[in-house]
């Protein structure tokens, strides 16, 4: 088997003034920046969230307390956790809006 069979499945490379150059290959530089931020922020709500967790394991008895009017802090602690989320989220918009 000669060069030429082996290489006819393959298609032909376009040659010649008339054809467009390749593109050029999208740029890495935003992405490390971004996983840093995202990842930052994740490890920051992981630590909010195994707080919450570990209190619920350690000491179950303080989410029964009651603080806030017939609410009680497990409540409390959850909504906390989910506003966090949205803070969270918000922080890494703004953290990519300037790359």
């Amino acid at each position: 088997m000669n060069a030429s069979e082996v290489n006819a499945s393959e298609p032909a490379a376009a040659s010649g003034p008339n054809q467009p150059a390749p593109a050029a290959p999208p740029s890495a530089a935003p992405f490390p920046a971004a996983s840093r931020l995202g990842l930052g922020l994740f490890l920051v709500y992981v630590t909010l969230y195994a707080g919450f967790m570990g209190l619920v394991l350690v000491r179950p008895d303080l989410l029964a307390l009651r603080p806030a009017g017939g609410v009680n802090l497990a409540v409390i602690a959850g909504l906390g956790l989910i506003a966090a989320a949205v803070l969270l989220a918000v922080l890494y918009m703004l953290g990519r809006r300037d790359t």
